[in-house]
């Protein structure tokens, strides 16, 4: 049986809030998140299951590139657009998470 969001928060990180505070973690050491959050909500009024997400897209660009802009060049060159600027520009707008989706679509062709 599958678990609910808040289960596998609980069971993987003990509460909320320490889920929170490794993601922050993560985006600091990693340079992965450009800062859009509403200062005055943060982290804390995301959803689980958006915050797990987040976690593990965090967690496997970190792996593979160790920070965002690393993600951008290597995308730009797969697509053979490492001089576009206007392309990369628009890359560096979007949130981590479309970024990686959109860097697994373009590569698995």
């Amino acid at each position: 049986m599958k678990k609910t969001p808040l289960e596998e928060v609980k069971e993987r990180f003990g509460s909320k809030a320490n889920l929170v505070k490794e993601l922050k973690t993560l985006f600091d050491k990693g340079k992965l998140f450009e800062d859009s959050l509403n200062p005055d909500k943060g982290l804390t009024h995301v959803s689980n299951t958006k915050l797990l997400k987040l976690h593990k897209v965090a967690g496997e660009v970190r792996d593979r590139f160790t920070t965002r802009e690393n993600l951008i060049d290597d995308l730009l060159k797969t697509m053979k657009r490492e001089k576009d600027g206007g392309i990369k520009e628009r890359f560096e707008k979007w949130g981590l998470p479309r970024l990686w989706d959109y860097y697994k679509h373009v590569t698995k062709s």
